[in-house]
C-alpha cells in the first residue's frame, strides 16, 4: 500500500481539492508514491476537532500515515462579540488543543511527520465586502476576525511547532511578503485563490523536501512502464513483491 499524508483542517482543507487547490496539486506532487488524504471540515475550530481524532486515526491503526498536516486557528480566532463568536477558542486552550493532536498523532507513530501550518491573515475589508454580498443591508459594519488577531494565534503556533520539535508553515507572514495579498491570494478576506492555494502548495512541499518526504526520492508503487517487459511482464512486479 502507498503511504498516506492526511491533511487535518478547516474549510481552507476542505476546499483544498477543488481546481487549482493545495490538495490537488499535492496529490498530483505525490502522484504514485502516496495517497494525499484530504480531512477538512468547514467551520470547525481546534475544540471540534478534538472529537474527531479516533476518527483520524481509529483505535488499533496499524499503519498510520507517513505525514499529517494540521492547519486549523482561522476559526478560532474569530472575535467575541461578532456574528461568528460561537467558532471563537481563546488562544491559550487553541495551543492546548493543537499539542493534544499532535499527542494524539505521535502516540500511534513517533516517527510520524506532523506540520502545522498557521491561519492565513485576514484581509478585514474583503470580509465586510463578503458580507455584504451575504446579507446585503442585514450585514455588520464590523468583520467577524482581523488580521491582527489572526496574527497572535499564528505566532503562538510557530512557536508551539519550535517547542514540540515540528515543521510549520507561517502563512500568516508568508502571504503579507507579497505586495496586493489582499486580493492576490484571498478570495473573500480569508479563503485562499488559486494564487494563494499555488504559495500554499509550494511551501508544504518545502517543507516536506526539507524533512524527509522528498516525492522524487519516493518509488513508485509498481514498476514505471517502461521497465516492463512487454513479452514476459510478470517478471517487473515479481521483484517488487
Amino acid at each position: 500500500m502507498r503511504p498516506q499524508i492526511v491533511l487535518f483542517g478547516d474549510s481552507i482543507t476542505e476546499q483544498s481539492f477543488r481546481p487549482g487547490g493545495w490538495g490537488a496539486a499535492l496529490a498530483d506532487t505525490y502522484s504514485r508514491k502516496a495517497d494525499v488524504i484530504v480531512r477538512g471540515y468547514g467551520g470547525y475550530n481546534t475544540r471540534w476537532a478534538l472529537f474527531l481524532l479516533n476518527h483520524l486515526i481509529p483505535l488499533g491503526c496499524t499503519k498510520p500515515p507517513v505525514a499529517t498536516i494540521i492547519f486549523f486557528g482561522a476559526n478560532d480566532a474569530a472575535l467575541l462579540g461578532r456574528n461568528n463568536e460561537r467558532q471563537h477558542v481563546p488562544v491559550e486552550e487553541y495551543e492546548e488543543n493543537i499539542r493534544r493532536i499532535v499527542n494524539h498523532l505521535k502516540e500511534y507513530s513517533p516517527t510520524m511527520l506532523v506540520v502545522l501550518i498557521t491561519p492565513p491573515p485576514v484581509n478585514e475589508e474583503g470580509r465586510k465586502e463578503y458580507a455584504r454580498s451575504v446579507y446585503g443591508e442585514k450585514a455588520v459594519d464590523l468583520p467577524e476576525r482581523t488580521n491582527e488577531m489572526a496574527g497572535v494565534y499564528a505566532k503562538l503556533c510557530v512557536e508551539l511547532a519550535k517547542e514540540l520539535g515540528l515543521s510549520s508553515i507561517n502563512l500568516w507572514s508568508k502571504m503579507q511578503e507579497t505586495e496586493g495579498w489582499e486580493k492576490k491570494f484571498l478570495s473573500d478576506g480569508l479563503h485562499l485563490t488559486e494564487e494563494g492555494n499555488a504559495i500554499l502548495h509550494q511551501e508544504v512541499v518545502r517543507v516536506f523536501n526539507e524533512a524527509w518526504l522528498c516525492a522524487s526520492e519516493m518509488p513508485y508503487d509498481f514498476p514505471h512502464h517502461s521497465e516492463i517487459d512487454w513479452r514476459n511482464p510478470e517478471n517487473a512486479f515479481q521483484q517488487r513483491c
